[in-house]
């Protein structure tokens, strides 16, 4: 049991350096389109760039089920790549189906597979909700420069900004019939 939190514990540092390293070249590529002025803030070039960016950090996930699957290939548990990579695949996902199941010797693997998913999932979201939350910001200002002039931006600054004020109320004109008398000063 202890092999097994061991190695399970190895391939998900594997597996979060690696995931960071995604995140950190799509930053870096992000910030090198900024740096070359080639944003031009439309909405498809931000859908453009975001599709991008889930495929990469996707990419960077079905590398590290397959990192698990040769694992399981490394443990005889499967005779053949499609199959481990099928079940890591179940099992990162945390699907469960159960239709092929490891040795009871190295199930755990498949528990701490599918704990390594869920932070994985998790990690490529939060990269996703950075480059959308970058996204508004840069739209936001370059289409609503009064919004963002606050200090406030993104999500935030729509959420948070001011309602316009509104218009005093113009007078209504009073018939002269209905007016009272002029006050009078007492002599």
């Amino acid at each position: 049991m202890i092999a097994n939190v061991l190695l399970g514990c190895a391939t998900m540092v594997a597996c979060i350096v690696l995931q960071c390293l995604v995140v950190a070249l799509v930053l870096l590529y992000l910030r090198n389109r900024q740096a070359a002025r080639r944003l031009r803030g439309t909405f498809w070039e931000s859908a453009r760039l975001l599709i991008e960016t889930m495929l990469i950090l996707l990419v960077g996930n079905l590398v590290q089920i397959a990192l698990w699957a040769c694992l399981f290939l490394q443990l005889d548990e499967f005779s053949d790549f499609p199959t481990a990579y099928y079940h890591s695949t179940v099992n990162f996902s945390t699907l469960g189906y159960g239709d092929i199941v490891m040795s009871e010797e190295r199930r755990l693997l498949g528990g701490l597979e599918a704990a390594n998913g869920v932070l994985m999932f998790g990690l490529t979201t939060s990269a996703l909700y950075a480059v959308v939350q970058a996204l508004s910001q840069r739209v936001l200002r370059q289409h609503f420069p009064k919004l963002s002039a606050g200090g406030a931006t993104g999500v935030h600054a729509v959420a948070t900004a001011a309602p316009p004020a509104p218009e005093p109320p113009a007078p209504v004109p009073v018939p002269s019939s209905q007016r009272p008398p002029p006050m009078t000063r007492p002599k």
